[in-house]
């Protein structure tokens, strides 16, 4: 007798709904099964049938870190497209791909760790690759259109699943996982959340993870923006994914809590899904939680809640049904159609930001291309592995011709002589490892000790010759005549072995360090930066001394050939000189370390200024993952790409050709100056008059901007106003000789604001291809409430009432038509501060404060920012006609200082005795007269923290 077939359990049924599925799954898991998936890494449940899962793939801009891969030019490079149909497209072969990879290699995930939404709002910052753009707007049209490439069209199953990152207010990387960004209730509703809000509410987004920063003195890993804001967007269940180590940063770095027990179980109830941590080892955070769980900190339903959020992301990549998956079969990978996108999308995120009429270049043009990234394809942190690649040389060799081409690379070649008067050379070849040994078999010290398995690592007679490279701020790297650069290997000895510098940490980096005890007077140590210590040569070898105490080696530099030298000689016999400069992501600027300039670095400006001297044609291409300062006006054009993948060259040359006209636009400001900038750390958008929205300076370029090969004539604004929209139309004509694409773009401004408001913010914008004399009618819908602040008095968006600008054209600043139209809306009113207590965080102004955690759960505080002296300003506040006594709710210790208008003050409550810990508030009270409407004005003295205002008749 056959035994009767097991029936399959509901959580296996494809036919019942995703939540009654979860529910079945959830209630056959044990407890220690469902803490074993609060890890990234979460094992097999065998007995079900439950595979191993893993959160988080990166798939930036290509899936990265698996190996060989599509790469499209960086994030900041496809915001520059402004094309959201393109960025959509790329999306959707990201994910192709990666459905593809997994296929055969079952550790390619298919949740996404993208895009960064984080908005560009300092230029400074070291990951300013990876965002889209300044502007929050931009940004989540962008990002939604990734999103929903990555995610697919399929109403059920996802193709993949995309996690935002990072939340929230995260623009530094130095001191990131100890610094707290202060936002205030504006910064944080009108810059901040809107590009993570837009794009959830577009329904394409599986998550976010928390960035490794505080905001107003609070770890994003304990955020309750997460259940206040980011769950409240959506109905779907978002996974919320640690960043890597954060988990442990709550207790190690910013000791916010005592134990980890404790830090853990704060993060899961805060909204933390999944922790990654500890790299595979899931051990730690189960062992937490359970800690955690026994203490009482957390119940079983606190667990449920996070392993339901994750199984819901599961059931949705069609984990659990393998067979109605319409992705399961995808095999997409590295197609010509993935190959022609790589390609469009370089050509799209080209900006052309100055042309004196040299470009484009006939296709006689004797060209000098000169630079340091002229016969380079950089990648970045977050790249895949280049199958195909195209440099800017190869592609003006491929579309202009050899023989038309010359190239410098303008680096500065030297040898190193040591004090005993020997030059370091690359080790020779295997077979000839024997007659480099001395009589007692020893290497000749003036050897660098290379990998022995590669051929000869040098093209002339004596193998002494480098190129040294300066990035910037004494950052150098080493390169042997064949290309590879110096590296160090885990035994400390010097390579000739790397291909680009790259890595968690680079071995790749050096400074020359003068002494001027050197015989020669050009004596220098030579300082490796990734450990830090300075070389020393022994007997076996070249390598990097275990401490600087140990006799490092002082070595003349000499110079055989400047770089200028070499760019001046080519330049001078050429039509046109392309200068190609910029960055290499990994080095002077990338994750972990933020910029310290704008400037280009010195040896990229000499070779710039060498270039400009000997031929005033000059054109300078920059490939940077940021923006730049410099002097434009000398320059005959100007152009600006991201590091644009694996077609970057090709895309490049084509455009300098004419064959396609540039239409990116710049998808930040490009500031003048260093001194336009504010500090690094200041997030006050307003308050500092930060991003193109409050930016009162001259910019370098502005946001938007971006030149043609044609011209566009724009005529005919029409604004509609309805009940809930307002209808904006216009035409645009080419007005030019050849088809190119223009990016319209849509701003407002409030004319009379009774609050500070953006000197223009965008409301829409749309590229579009044009022949020559072709005319297209645009027409958009635009939402009031786009018209709309974050009025802190009420707590909640406000549209105030009266005349906004509506402004139209090609960037920012190029704006070609405007109208005025007149809205209603809600008026302002005074704050009713004796009905509603007035929380300290809902000021207008400030000077020398910072918001802080009111607890460590929920809300904010106001603190002086130097626990000094501080100062805030409320406006219109109705006292109403008798209000005669002030309560302030604080902790700490120090005086809060309370007067009318600018008037002197008329109440002091001091707080003598310190309270035991900084979230220990009592309440002070004192007589405070006042009647009717006033600004008034607070000061904070001393290291306090003011919570509450009351006042009282």
């Amino acid at each position: 007798m056959t035994a009767p077939t097991p029936p399959t359990p509901p959580f296996r049924d494809p036919h019942l709904p995703f939540a009654k599925r979860i529910d079945d799954l959830l209630s056959r898991l044990t407890l220690d099964e469902k803490v074993s998936f609060l890890h990234q890494f979460a094992p097999a449940v065998e007995r079900l049938g439950v595979a191993a899962f893993r959160t988080g793939q990166e798939a930036l801009h290509g899936v990265a870190w698996m190996g060989p891969a599509t790469v499209f030019p960086q994030a900041v490079g496809l915001g520059a497209t402004w094309n959201t149909d393109l960025v959509r497209r790329v999306g959707e072969a990201v994910s192709r791909e990666a459905r593809a990879m997994r296929a055969r290699d079952e550790r390619v995930g298919l949740n996404v760790w993208s895009p960064t939404v984080n908005l560009l709002r300092h230029p400074l910052w070291g990951r300013n690759e990876e965002g889209y753009s300044e502007d929050p707007r931009l940004t989540s049209a962008i990002a939604t259109a990734y999103t929903h490439g990555l995610r697919g069209e399929h109403p059920t199953y996802w193709r993949t699943a995309p996690v935002l990152k990072h939340w929230l207010a995260h623009n530094n990387e130095t001191g990131r996982d100890v610094t707290s960004s202060s936002v205030r209730p504006r910064v944080l509703h009108e810059y901040d959340l809107r590009a993570f809000r837009a794009t959830v509410e577009a329904g394409a987004v599986a998550g976010v993870m928390p960035a490794y920063n505080l905001v107003n003195g609070r770890p994003n890993h304990v955020s309750p923006y997460l259940r206040e804001q980011l769950r409240a967007w959506t109905e779907e269940d978002l996974l919320v994914c640690s960043d890597a180590g954060a988990p442990s940063n709550l207790v190690d770095s910013e000791h916010y809590f005592g134990t980890h027990e404790e830090a853990t179980a704060a993060a899961l109830q805060a909204g933390v899904d999944s922790f990654t941590d500890h790299g595979t080892d899931g051990s730690k955070i189960t062992g937490r939680v359970k800690g955690a769980l026994e203490q009482g900190l957390l119940t079983e339903a606190d667990v449920d809640t996070a392993v339901r959020r994750q199984l819901s992301v599961r059931f949705r990549l069609g984990e659990f049904d393998p067979h109605y998956d319409p992705h399961a079969g995808t095999g997409e990978f590295d197609t010509p159609a993935h190959r022609v996108l790589a390609g469009e999308a370089a050509e799209q995120a080209v900006v052309l930001l100055r042309n004196d009429g040299v470009l484009p270049l006939a296709a006689d043009t004797r060209i000098a291309v000169v630079g340091l990234l002229a016969d380079e394809c950089k990648l970045d942190w977050y790249s895949g592995t280049l199958i195909h690649r195209s440099t800017p040389l190869e592609g003006l060799y491929e579309r202009f011709g050899a023989e038309r081409v010359e190239f410098a690379e303008g680096v500065d070649r030297v040898r190193l002589r040591t004090s005993a008067g020997v030059f370091l050379k690359v080790p020779p070849a295997p077979e000839a490892a024997d007659e480099a040994r001395g009589a007692e078999g020893a290497l000749d010290p003036a050897l660098l000790a290379g990998r022995t398995d590669l051929p000869p690592l040098t093209t002339d007679a004596t193998g002494t010759e480098f190129a040294l490279v300066d990035w910037g701020e004494g950052v150098l790297t080493l390169r042997a005549p064949d290309g590879r650069y110096l590296s160090v290997a885990e035994d400390g000895y010097l390579r000739a072995s790397a291909d680009q510098p790259g890595g968690w940490i680079v071995q790749e980096t050096f400074r020359l360090e003068p002494q001027g005890s050197e015989p020669h007077g050009n004596g220098h140590l030579l300082r490796h930066l990734g450990t830090d210590h300075h070389v020393s040569v022994a007997a076996d070898g070249v390598k990097v001394a275990s401490s600087d105490d140990e006799n490092p080696e002082v070595l003349e530099l000499v110079v055989v050939e400047r770089g200028e030298a070499a760019v001046a000689r080519i330049a001078a016999a050429a039509d046109v000189v392309v200068v190609v400069a910029g960055n290499d992501p990994h080095l002077g600027g990338r994750e972990t370390e933020d910029r310290t300039t704008l400037r280009l670095p010195a040896q990229q400006e000499r070779i710039l200024e060498a270039a400009r001297a000997a031929n005033p044609r000059t054109v300078l291409a920059l490939v940077s993952a940021y923006p730049y300062a410099f002097a434009p006006a000398p320059l005959s054009a100007v152009l600006w790409t991201a590091h644009g993948g694996q077609a970057a060259g090709t895309a490049l040359a084509r455009v300098l050709a004419g064959d396609v006209s540039p239409a990116g636009r710049l998808p930040q400001t490009w500031y003048a100056d260093d001194s336009d900038l504010p500090d690094l750390l200041d997030y006050d958008v307003i308050g500092a008059r930060q991003t193109y929205l409050y930016f009162e300076g001259r910019p370098l370029f502005p946001f938007g901007h971006g030149l043609s090969y044609a011209s566009f004539g724009y005529a005919g604004l029409a604004v509609e106003v309805g009940e809930e929209t307002a209808r904006i139309s216009f035409s645009v004509t080419n007005t030019g000789d050849m088809t190119a694409d223009e990016v319209a773009q849509l701003y407002t401004r409030a004319v009379d604001p009774s609050v500070t408001r953006p000197r223009r913010e965008l409301l829409d914008h749309r590229r579009f291809t044009l022949a020559p004399g072709a005319t297209a009618a645009l027409t958009f819908e635009v939402p009031l409430s786009a018209f709309a602040f974050w009025d802190v008095a009420r707590q909640a968006w406000r549209l105030e009432p009266g005349p906004y600008d509506v402004l139209v054209g090609g960037s920012s600043e190029d704006v070609r038509l405007r109208g005025t139209v007149v809205l209603g809306g809600e008026p302002a009113t005074p704050r009713p501060v004796r009905r509603r207590a007035l929380a300290a965080a809902d000021f207008d102004e400030q000077s020398g404060t910072e918001l802080v955690d009111l607890t460590k759960v929920s809300g904010d505080a106001v603190t002086p920012a130097a626990g000094d002296s501080g100062e805030l300003v409320y406006r219109a506040c109705d006292f109403g006609a008798d209000t005669t006594g002030v309560t302030v709710t604080v902790a700490g210790e120090g005086t809060v200082e309370l007067s009318l208008g600018g008037g002197a003050a008329t109440a002091r409550l001091t707080l003598d005795t310190p309270t035991p810990g900084p979230y220990d508030y009592v309440t002070l009270d004192a007589p405070f007269a006042a009647r009717g409407v006033h600004d008034l004005r607070i000061g904070l003295r001393g290291p306090l923290r003011l919570a509450h205002v009351g006042f009282s008749g």
